[in-house]
This record gives C-alpha cells, structure tokens and sequence, in this order.
C-alpha cells in the first residue's frame, strides 16, 4: 500500500489516504475521513512500520519509508496499464489576494501505484506517458489552498455576502460533527464563537485537471482536491507614498475546446470557443488584509476566437492559410450557446470588439467580421433592447497604417463607452469625497450600484484573427481605463483618468505585457510580435528584429510542433481516452471528432431558434445567472461551521505562517516587482507620487550605461516625438517638440538627470532657450520666486513658532485651568488663534491599576487564584487545540 498522509500548514492535523497497490488496472482508494493529530499520526505511522518489518524485532530493515514529499495531488490518470498518481514537489508563490496565497507548480512527479508483482505490461504504455509528460505543469499552472481561482473576485465575495439564513438552511450537520464536550457549561457555539463556512463548486471550464480528479471526487474528502488553472498569474507592488496597492493579473485558460493556433479555430457544437482566456485585474490595498475589512476591486475581461465554424487548412505551408467556414448556420446556433454561457456568467451587456480587417483586396478576415455581423443581428432580435448584445467593429490594421491616426487614442475613446456601460467591481460603498466633489464620467459609470459597493454587469469581448498581439493591447488600453476607475473608487487618485508615461502605467503595461507574451507561446508559439510600444510608434529600431524573429518562432511552432503538443492537451484533459479495442491517439487522422460530440450521436434536446438562453438568465439581467440568490445557486455551496479560533479560517497564520522559520530575501512581499524600485527615477528631488509623468528615459529600469544605450534612448525619444499625442494628454506628453533638437554632443556631456527640457515660465508662456543648467523646478519641483510675499512670510514664522513651541508646557497655565476627569488639553502656541494642543493622557482607573499590579506579582511568581471565566476560556482552548 501507499500511505498519503496530508496535514494543515500548522502541522497540527493530519488526514490519512490508503491506496491499495495490489489492483493492477482498478484505483482502490480509502479515506477513513478522519482527523488526526501529530501525536496520533505518529502512533499510527509508527505501528504501521512495525507492522510491516520483515523480521520483528530488526532494526535495521524499516517497514515503511517516505518515497516523496509533495504540497498537493493534481489527479490520477490511466492510459492502458495501472493508475499514476501525479504529484506537486515544487511551488512558488506568484500572488497574494486578501492574505491567500496563489502559487505556480515549478515540478511535479508522476508514481506509478501497482506493484511490479501485478503490473501487467503494455509495448504502448511508454508511448503513452511521454505524450501525457508533453504537457509541461511546470510552465503557468496555477493553484491556491483557499481561495477559487476558477471563479472571478467578484463571484467569491457574492458568496460570501449571502444571506446568513440562507446558509443556515443548506447546513447539514452530524451529531457527530456538531458535539461539544463543554455544552453543559455554557460554552455553546450558538453564541459569538460560530462562524460560517462557505465553499463553492469550481467553474470546471477554466479547471484543467478535472478529469484527473473525476475518479477520487466522491471517494475521498474535499480537502484533497486541488483545482488547478493554466494561463497567467502576475502580481506588482503599486507604492503611493509609502501606501501599498497591489495589482494583480489573472488569466484563466479554458479547457474547453483547448489547443494550438492552426489547429484550434472558432467554436465547437458546445459553443466554447478556442484561444478562451478570462483576465482578470485585481486592485486591493494591501495594509489591510481582510476580505470583509479591506477595499477590493475587479474588473473581468475576455478573449476567444470568432464563435463560427471555421478553420484555416495549413497542409499547404502558407504563413496565412485562407480561411475557409465548415458549416453553414443560418440560426447562429454555435454563436447562442457561446452566448449564452457568457449571459449565465457575466449578465448583460456582453460588447463584442472586432478587431479583423474589414477592407481587404481579397477576401480573408472580412468572412468572419460578415458572418459574425449577421449572427449578431440575427440572435439580438430576441432579446429585450436593454439587454442586446452590442457589436463594435475596428479595423485596427488599417488604422496602424495610417500616419494621421493615433490608435491608442481611438481605443481609448472606445474603452471609456465600454467601461461605462459595464461598470466594475469595488466591495466598499463611494467615498464620501466623490460624493462632495462629483466628477462627470464617475456619474456616468454603468454596472448595478448596491449598498456594499458597486458590481460589474456585462463584459467586454474582444477578438481579432488570432487573438494575439491586437487583442492584447486592446485590453491593455480598457484595463488601464478600468484601472483608473479602480484608484478613483479606492480614494487613491482625484479623477478617474491615467495618462502614459507614469510609473502606475509603466508597471501596468509590463504586467499586460508579460500576461500577452505568456498567453501567445501557450497558444501561437512564440511571444507577442506587436506590443503597446509598436502601436504607439516609441518601439527602438531593435525591437523590428525581434518582431521578425518572433513571426518565425511561430511559424515554425505552428508547422513542426502544435500537432504534437494538440495531443499531449487531448490526452491530458481527457478529450481522448486511450483503451485496448480504440486507434491509438497517434493514428487518428484529426481530433475533429473529439471536439465535437454531435458527430457521434445526435442529441435528443434541440435547442429552440428563437428562445435560445437558458431559462431564467433573462429575468435576473444585467445581473448573471451565476451570482443571484437561487436554489440552483445554492445546491452549488457547501457550508460548514467553524470555531472561530480554528486555523482553517485564520487568515492571520495562513498569510504570516508564525509557525515557519521565515527570512525577508525569501519573502513574497519584498521580492514582487515595486513602482518605487523599479519604475521612479533615482533623482533626487523627483516627485514620488506614481502619477506623475516622467520623460522616456526617467526610469528606474532604463540606466544609461554606455554610448549605444545612450543613442538608442535618443533615437526612443525622436520616434516619440514623431508620434502625434493624443489630444487630451497633450499638455503632458512625454515627448516634447525640442527633443528631436537634441545634439548627440551635448548628450554625451551631460548626466542622465541633466536632459534638455523646456522651461515655460509663468508670466508671458514663452519658451527659453535649452540650458545644460537644471532649473529649480527640475530639482525641486517648485520655481523659486525672488521674493516671498507677506502673506507666505507671516505663515512661515507661525509655523516657526509651532515648531519651536511643540515640546514646551506652560504649567501655570495649565494649574489654572484643570479640565477634571477628562484628558488634559495645554496650548502650545503663543497665537491666539491656533487652537492647537499638547495632550496628557487621563489617570488610570482603581481596576486598570490591579490588573498591572496582578501582572507584575504573576512574573514574579506570585499567582492570583482562577474564576469561573478563566477555566471556561481554559476549557475552550484545549477543545480547539486537541479535540
């Protein structure tokens, strides 16, 4: 047999798996669903070695020995021998949301559970194995201990804000897991001491090993199941003055209808899409960890393929394969069911951005932006006008192109309507100063407005040919909208509006940029081939080599490498399962009938043309489905309760880990990328604040180093330069007129700080000539007048006064006006009009003075005898230690 034996962090409970070895082709699994502490672990593990020495009594020869230490189980799978069990050695921690740790698997290791005694070989089996070891867990699988990455931040606090009558009537408990010794004595949980528990089914389309887990579900207890996601997970430290935010990205892969560029295209007769990636972007102030306590914000966005049957045939070698559609459907049936999943999860309105050429001299992607027009047109009829789907079409190449158009410009125009209409997701109520100083768009925002804050309805969906490198700068331009939304509704900023060029942004684009890369070589192969910097015509001229050397990795990705990698995703989400009387995966001529079922048998619901939603998602609109108060909702909750002093529920051990001995370097918190380290210029008297537009080269990240470096930043700003700012930062653009004026001469002698710049001064607006000679408003952030005026001087000496006066207390006058019983006031300044005070805390009450003098007798030995109270507490923490 093979002993899993499965703790807490605290290594204070244990829970025992006994898996039977001796079964060559069946799992026997038994969990005796029991809690166990060290102490009894250590008995069991220690009779079961006893028990299983070859000779009793001989020391030397241990019946039972640790083959692998692991921090979780991703599944167990079979191909056509026995049973593997796949096993996580190796984690590192990528996030942290509300004191819940996201980590990514750096290894994992596959045991084979019979025994060689029974193994009953197969010549296939090896072949099998590689294929399955194809798909690297190693690279962007992620998972978390307590919190559900399958769904998105807003869904999870939804949950957690249900009703507590609601979840009081689903809770089923045994006698045997609600006794209590201490009942009699008054300690009950019926008072202060419950909590409840909620735990919510995961969303099975972005789970990758749901498969590898279906054949232990319901054989052993939920704490062993580990739901992992594969995607992106990226985590940066937003510092505003000394104040923590941290923001987070997370994108979720579908496993549904999942594989390789070429091979994957449009939907499948379920209606989920290929390339499907949910991302999500996470703002949270990081000094208080708290779900309840803490301000958290969200906001969700989706990418996937053009819901059509179509594909493009690369048989012939073509860079661009042409596009060909499959079937004909004339009622957009594949497009509905798409649809409708997105109503049940997202609610109303779902706003589709079209990204595929429109004018072509032949025929390519304008197939698709036709048909999806008219499977757009064709479904909206149904629906309620309110809730129609809105279709926005951009032909963003040909914008690109043009020398007259700026396309961030344009897709910034196009993210404010969209996160206007949508909304966003915050867990705390407007602050009090937006509602002093209202602010225009923050009037006009969308979503649904409740009493504990503000709810995302609808989503952006966007798509392009690929889904790639258009897609991802498209979503970079509405989350930096959305992410200037989230700072407004958290109090961080004045207006709900980030210009480039700031630090906030620099770090938000290398987040959207690693999240693009990571999500283009799971998919085409290689990394982002255009990314923001290309479309805002900055990129250097290196950066055309490396676009060039990444259109070839994916071209040969695309033709040598994605059939192979298509079947090692087959194999390992279990679209195909390998058995003795089926082809082998590696003799099937395409995987078309793996994907789609109805070619295997025709359904027997067929789904109406006109009612095409599920039932009930349009009476809870622009709510989702997924997110009301209903019985089908709630059969998807178990709840559990708690002692409140139970480490299960300890955010304060599951995030500070007291237990462990910790260092600062490997701390998470310390190592993340930092606005302030990475992104703020090291000058001194620069303004801190991340809001702040710096010049191209002001960067934590750029260093000046040689000559090369030094041209190219020159050459960076004369590209930024030619380019045309958009018209509402132009009083902010980074790149100003004068510097394609720079000579490489004065570059060269100058310092990194000393960049030409333009001093306007306030009293005509005309423009001084360029000085290697920094400015006062450079160095200090201020211009230095040559006199102050009288009013300054009369607020500086007050100030003076204060200052000088802070320590001093005038003790007559303090004896003549004593404030009995209350906290003593004193003036401090000689003004008479500063009321401004020195405080004396009051005196210590008769019973605070007992309590002291108790303390110090109890270090000196001297104990005071126990009440009642004491001994209840006493009784109350041994129950929750050991029993």
């Amino acid at each position: 047999r093979y002993f899993l034996v499965g703790s807490n962090p605290a290594e204070t409970k244990y829970r025992v798996l006994k898996i039977d070895r001796t079964e060559p082709k069946d799992l026997v699994i038994i969990d005796d669903k029991h809690v166990y502490t060290q102490q009894e672990v250590r008995e069991l593990l220690g009779r079961l070695d006893l028990g299983n020495r070859t000779k009793m009594g001989q020391k030397g020869s241990s019946g039972l020995s640790r083959a692998v230490s692991a921090f979780g189980i991703v599944g167990f799978v079979r191909f056509l021998e026995g049973y593997y069990i796949v096993l996580i050695t190796k984690r590192r921690k990528m996030a942290d949301i509300g004191g819940h740790a996201i980590y990514k698997i750096e290894d994992t290791n596959m045991i084979y559970i019979p025994n060689d005694s029974v193994r009953v070989s197969h010549p296939d089996e090896a072949r099998y194995l590689r294929i399955f070891q194809n798909v690297d867990l190693s690279s962007n699988f992620y998972f978390s201990y307590s919190y559900d990455l399958s769904h998105s931040l807003q869904y999870n606090l939804t949950v957690l804000r249900m009703p507590l009558e609601t979840l009081k009537t689903e809770t089923t408990q045994t006698r045997q897991e609600s006794f209590d010794i201490f009942e009699d004595e008054g300690l009950s949980t019926q008072g202060g001491s419950g909590v409840f528990g909620i735990c919510s089914k995961p969303y099975e389309k972005y789970v990758w090993n749901a498969k590898l887990l279906e054949a232990v579900r319901s054989a052993v207890h939920r704490d062993w199941l580990l739901y992992i996601i594969h995607g992106f997970c990226g985590q940066s430290k937003l510092l505003i003055y000394g104040r923590p935010i941290y923001v987070t990205l997370i994108a979720r892969r579908s496993s549904k209808f999942a594989g390789t560029r070429f091979l994957k295209r449009g939907a499948n007769c379920e209606g989920d899409v290929a390339n499907e990636v949910e991302t999500e972007q996470i703002l949270y102030d990081a000094s208080v960890m708290s779900f309840s306590a803490g301000s958290y914000s969200s906001y969700v966005q989706v990418r996937g393929s053009v819901p059509l049957y179509w594909s493009q045939d690369i048989s012939t070698m073509m860079p661009k394969p042409p596009i060909t559609l499959d079937q004909a459907d004339p009622y957009a049936h594949v497009a509905a069911l798409h649809f409708d999943q997105m109503l049940q999860r997202f609610g109303s309105p779902i706003i589709i951005l079209n990204l595929v050429k429109e004018r072509e001299k032949r025929k390519h992607e304008r197939i698709l932006s036709e048909e999806l027009v008219a499977a757009v047109t064709y479904l909206n009829q149904f629906l309620p006008p309110e809730h129609a789907i809105i279709y926005i079409p951009w032909d963003m190449a040909k914008y690109t192109k043009s020398k007259l158009c700026n396309v961030l410009d344009r897709l910034n125009v196009i993210a404010e309507s969209v996160v206007k209409k949508t909304g966003f997701f915050v867990n705390r109520p407007d602050s009090y100063c937006s509602i002093l100083r209202p602010d225009e768009k923050w009037n006009e925002l969308g979503g649904c407005v409740v009493s504990t804050g503000r709810l995302q309805t609808g989503v952006l969906r966007t798509n392009c040919v690929d889904c790639l490198d258009r897609t991802n700068t498209a979503q970079f331009m509405v989350g930096k909208c959305a992410l200037a939304y989230q700072l407004y509704s958290l109090g961080l900023i004045d207006k709900p509006n980030l210009q480039f060029d700031t630090d906030a942004v620099r770090l938000f684009e290398e987040l959207y940029e690693d999240h693009g890369d990571t999500l283009s070589l799971q998919y085409g192969g290689s990394q982002l081939v255009h990314r923001v910097k290309t479309y805002r015509k900055i990129a250097p001229w290196t950066q055309h080599s490396k676009d060039i050397m990444q259109t070839l990795s994916r071209y040969y990705s695309n033709a040598f490498s994605d059939a192979d990698r298509q079947d090692s995703i087959n194999l390992f989400l279990g679209v195909f399962k390998p058995a003795e009387a089926k082809p082998h995966l590696w003799e099937l001529p395409t995987d078309f009938y793996l994907h789609h079922k109805n070619t295997l048998g025709l359904s027997q619901a067929r789904q109406s043309y006109t009612y095409w939603w599920t039932t009930g998602v349009l009476k809870h609109l622009p709510l989702p489905f997924d997110e009301v108060t209903c019985a089908e909702n709630r059969r998807k909750l178990t709840v559990k309760k708690f002692h409140k002093y139970e480490e299960e529920i300890d955010i304060h051990n599951e995030f500070f880990r007291p237990y462990e001995l910790s260092s600062f370097d490997e701390t998470f918190c310390l190592a993340m990328t930092n606005s302030t380290r990475d992104f703020m210029p090291k000058n001194v008297g620069i303004d801190p604040s991340p809001f702040t537009v710096r010049k191209p080269d002001e960067t934590g990240k750029s260093v000046l180093g040689n000559k090369n470096n030094r041209e190219e930043t020159v050459l960076q700003r004369k590209t930024a330069a030619s380019a045309p700012p958009p018209p509402s930062e132009e009083a902010v653009s980074s790149s100003s007129e004068d510097d394609s004026g720079t000579d490489k001469e004065d570059e060269g002698a100058v310092s990194q700080r000393s960049t030409p710049v333009k001093v306007t001064d306030t009293g005509d607006n005309t423009k001084i000539t360029e000085n290697v000679v920094q400015s006062t408003k450079d160095v200090y952030g201020v211009n230095l007048s040559d006199i102050p005026s009288e009013d300054d001087l009369a607020i500086y000496a007050r100030f003076v006064q204060l200052g000088q006066s802070q320590h001093k207390q005038d003790k007559q006058f303090c004896s003549k006006h004593p404030l009995d019983k209350v906290i003593n006031l004193i003036p401090i300044s000689s003004f008479s009009q500063d009321n401004i005070y020195e405080v004396q805390p009051p005196r210590a009450d008769r019973k605070s003075i007992e309590i002291f003098h108790a303390h110090i007798q109890a270090g000196r030995g001297n104990m005071q005898p126990l009440g009642k109270d004491d001994f209840l507490m006493y009784r109350e923490y041994i129950r929750n230690r050991y029993m």
